[in-house]
C-alpha cells in the first residue's frame, strides 16, 4: 500500500499529526487482533478530530471479515479497504468524497500479486520481507484465514527473484519469505516449482547474507527442503513451523493433517540433516475438548523437543469456524493457566540454551539503537528472527548497523544476550550458532 501510494505522489510520515491520510493496516484472525485494531482506529480519530480535512482509511482482514458492519460502528472512518481492492487505493482516493459518508472498497476478485510491486522500505535498510504466495489451502477448524485470504496463490518465481533482486541492489542484508504457508509455495502453479526451487534461485542472487523461512507446515518439511537448507549458506538452519498441539485427538480436531508421532519424525529428520538448526514452533492451548491429559502431553511434547522459540496462544472462538461449535469449551481461566504453564516450561529450556552461549562469539547483524538506551545497540544471532525472538544487546565495541559483525556473548537474561563487538585483531572463542 505504501509502495502504491508513493508511486501516486503522496509522501510516507511515521507522525500522524502530520499526515493528511491515516491509514490503519488491521488483523482479523481472532477477536484480540480486532479488539486492538479497533483501539488504533478509535485513536487516530481523535488526531484526526482535531485536524479538519485529514482522511481515515482503515484497511486489511478486519475489513474483509465484516465488511459493512463496520460502517455504522466506525462512523469516524472515511474509507474501508479489503485484503483485495488495496492496488487500487490510490485511485479511490483520488475520487470525490461519497457525500461525507464512509465507503467501502472490499469486493475485488482474489489479488495475485503477479508482477513486482511498488515498494516502501518500512524496515531498516538492511532487512526485507518477501511475500511469496497469498491465501491458504488448508482447512483448520479454528482458522478465518481461508475464507479472508482465499485459496492460496503463489507469486510467479521469476518475479519473486526480479524483486529480490531489486532488493539485493538496495543493500538488504537479510531477506524474509512469508506467506500464510511458505512451505505450500508453488503448489498451484503450473510444474509445481516449490519451495526448493524459490529457495535455490534467492540464494545465488549476491548480496544476501541471510535468508529466513518464516511459517512453514510441519508436514511439509520436506527432505528436497532439507537439502537446499543444507546446500547454501545463505539460507539460514531456522525453521519456524507452528505444531499448535502434541496430542493426536486434539490434532484431529485441529483439523492439522498430521499425528505426535509425524512431529517427532519431523524434528529428528531436521535435526540429523541440519545439526543445530533453530527450531521455533506456536502452540495453542484451550482448544474445545481439551482435557487435563491431552494438555499434558502437549507438555511433555515442548520438553521433549526442546524448542528454541515457542509462542502460545489462547484458543479464540471465531464465529464461522467450525470449532466455534464444538463441545466442551475450555473456561477461560483454566486456558489461562494452561498458557502460563507453557510458558514456564519454556523459559527454562531458553534460559539453559541461552546460557550455554556465553563466553562464545557469534555473528550478530546489528540492527541499531536500543529503544531501552541509547548507549546500547541491538543485534541478533542468525538463530532470531526480529520482533518474534530474543535479541543481543551490544554494550561494548563499535557497530556497524545493517552490518553482520562478530560479538563475544557475555551474559544470558530470561530470552536475550549481551555481548561485545569482537574488534579487529582480537581473537575470539567457539564460534556459537
Amino acid at each position: 500500500m505504501l509502495g502504491g501510494l508513493a508511486r501516486a505522489g503522496w509522501e510516507v510520515t511515521g507522525e500522524p499529526a502530520e499526515a493528511d491520510l491515516l491509514l490503519v493496516n488491521t488483523c482479523g484472525f481472532i477477536e484480540p487482533a480486532c479488539k486492538e485494531a479497533v483501539d488504533t482506529i478509535l485513536e487516530l480519530a481523535r488526531v484526526k478530530a482535531e485536524r479538519p480535512g485529514v482522511r481515515l482509511v482503515v484497511a486489511g482482514c478486519l475489513v474483509q471479515r465484516y465488511g459493512p458492519e463496520l460502517i455504522p460502528d466506525l462512523p469516524e472512518v472515511d474509507l474501508f479497504v479489503g485484503v483485495n481492492d488495496f492496488p487500487a487505493l490510490a485511485q479511490i482516493l483520488a475520487r470525490p468524497p461519497a457525500d461525507g459518508a464512509a465507503r467501502l472498497s472490499h469486493l475485488a476478485p482474489p489479488y495475485a500479486y503477479g508482477g513486482v510491486e511498488a515498494r516502501y522500505p518500512a524496515t531498516p535498510r538492511h532487512l526485507a520481507y518477501l511475500k511469496i504466495a497469498e491465501g491458504c489451502g488448508h482447512g483448520c477448524t479454528f482458522c478465518l484465514i481461508p475464507k479472508i485470504r482465499g485459496k492460496l496463490r503463489s507469486r510467479p518465481l521469476k518475479t519473486l527473484v526480479q524483486e529480490a533482486e531489486n532488493l539485493a541492489a538496495a543493500g538488504v542484508k537479510e531477506l524474509i519469505l512469508v506467506a500464510q504457508d511458505t512451505t505450500a509455495y508453488g503448489l498451484d502453479l503450473p510444474g509445481g516449482p516449490g519451495i526448493p526451487a524459490l529457495l535455490q534461485e534467492l540464494a545465488a542472487i549476491d548480496g544476501f547474507r541471510w535468508i529466513r523461512l518464516l511459517y512453514g507446515h510441519p508436514a511439509r518439511i520436506t527432505p528436497e527442503l532439507l537439502a537446499v537448507m543444507t546446500a547454501n549458506y545463505r539460507i539460514l538452519p531456522y525453521l519456524d513451523i507452528p505444531i499448535q498441539h502434541g496430542q493426536d485427538e486434539v490434532l484431529r480436531r485441529m483439523g492439522r493433517g498430521y499425528t505426535r508421532r509425524d512431529i517427532l519424525d519431523t524434528v529428528a529428520r531436521i535435526r540429523k540433516t541440519l545439526p543445530g538448526a533453530t527450531l521455533r514452533t506456536t502452540v495453542m492451548v484451550g482448544f474445545p475438548g481439551e482435557t487435563e491429559a491431552h494438555f499434558q502431553a502437549l507438555a511433555d511434547l515442548i520438553t521433549e523437543v526442546g524448542f528454541d522459540h515457542l509462542g502460545v496462544f489462547l484458543y479464540s472462538p471465531e464465529a464461522g469456524t467450525p470449532a466455534a461449535a464444538f463441545r466442551p469449551q475450555v473456561p477461560r481461566r483454566e486456558a489461562r493457566r494452561r498458557a502460563r504453564h507453557v510458558k514456564a516450561i519454556q523459559t527454562k529450556i531458553v534460559k539453559a540454551r541461552l546460557k550455554s552461549l556465553v563466553g562464545t562469539v557469534a555473528e550478530v547483524l546489528v540492527a541499531g539503537v536500543s529503544p531501552e538506551s541509547e548507549f546500547l545497540l541491538t543485534g541478533r544471532l542468525a538463530s532470531q528472527a526480529p520482533d518474534i525472538d530474543g535479541q543481543v544487546y551490544i554494550t561494548a565495541g563499535t557497530g556497524l548497523v545493517g552490518e553482520i559483525q562478530p560479538v563475544r556473548l557475555t551474559r544470558a537474561l530470561a530470552y536475550d544476550l549481551l555481548g561485545e563487538i569482537v574488534e579487529e585483531g582480537e581473537k575470539g572463542n567457539d564460534q556459537a550458532p
